[in-house]
């Protein structure tokens, strides 16, 4: 079946000449025959190509680009994209078997996201395009990557832009309640069904790193989760109190610290906000106080009591 034609104004070109891969709605002139995950061809209002895109039904952002290429949107096309975020991990990262393997429009494929724990993957499909290329990006995955199991992460908000559902299971394989993972050294029990994000937050692997550099001494983790900071802290500091309120997160921390015999970690179910201001109350000092707290701020709505609770 032929690609629709979508024709979008000035401004959208712009941004394209200027490396941006998303086409507002407004910036849309004429959506043609469109429909809900296509991929479409890109041209401007003379019918110059631009590209190819997926284009959303819902979403503000209507168009994400693929390729300025014009070359089908196919099974090599993404075999191509996904060999080629492996050779960039192959390259940057050390010391984990747990990463980020796909991380949307900085790998070329927006709306995809890839998590790579241990022999496990979890996918997330952020667009309506992407959604429906999740079967073949799951045969894609098994096929280069050879997982024991891919699980499916798709319960966060930003599908809710694209009128999808919210969805969490096993799309390939299988999966055990916990999956032990290493990050700089460090083992971690990780329960991709039903932990934060896609199971942990591989996004503060560096940051982890980060801390264990700089804290010596006596040391405070406030919003621990399952003990990302505390566990590394604790390889460097004479003392660590790790504070959350979720009795479930410090069970998990507890456990992982077990695995890494840290038994110089203290755990306090606390609400974080009421233990500072108590320990300011008593003048309680540390040598090193690591703040992580949940986002405040996930729209313009939220700023101002997002202000007051970072202050």
């Amino acid at each position: 079946m032929a690609e629709a034609v979508v024709r979008v104004r000035r401004r959208a070109v712009e941004r394209l000449r200027d490396g941006h891969l998303w086409i507002y709605r407004s910036d849309v002139a004429d959506a043609g025959q469109a429909g809900a995950g296509d991929v479409v061809r890109l041209v401007d209002q003379a019918g110059r190509f631009l590209g190819k895109a997926h284009y959303s039904a819902a979403s503000q952002i209507a168009l994400r680009l693929l390729t300025a290429a014009d070359r089908p949107i196919d099974a090599d096309f993404f075999r191509e994209r996904l060999r080629r975020a492996q050779q960039l991990r192959d390259r940057i990262v050390a010391g984990a078997n747990a990463f980020r393997l796909v991380c949307g429009e900085g790998d070329a494929l927006p709306a995809l996201i890839v998590d790579r724990y241990a022999d496990w993957l979890a996918i997330q499909t952020l667009s309506q395009g992407m959604d429906r290329a999740r079967p073949l990006l799951v045969e894609l995955l098994q096929e280069l990557f050879l997982p024991q199991g891919i699980v499916e992460r798709n319960d966060v908000r930003v599908r809710d832009l694209e009128q999808l559902p919210q969805q969490v299971g096993l799309a390939a394989g299988e999966c055990p309640e916990t999956v032990e993972v290493e990050m700089n050294g460090v083992r971690f029990g990780v329960r991709l069904l039903a932990g934060q994000k896609t199971g942990a937050f591989l996004d503060q692997r560096e940051n982890y790193a980060a801390a264990e550099n700089y804290v010596r001494g006596e040391a405070l983790d406030c919003f621990c989760y399952a003990g990302g900071f505390a566990l590394h802290l604790a390889r460097r500091c004479t003392s660590v109190e790790a504070v959350d309120s979720a009795a479930e997160a410090l069970a998990a921390a507890r456990e992982n610290a077990a695995r890494n015999h840290a038994d110089n970690i203290r755990f306090t179910e606390a609400n974080a906000f009421d233990l500072l201001k108590s320990y300011d109350e008593q003048r309680r000092c540390f040598d090193g106080i690591v703040l992580d707290p949940p986002a405040f701020a996930r729209s313009r709505a939220h700023l101002d009591a997002a202000l007051r609770g970072y202050k």
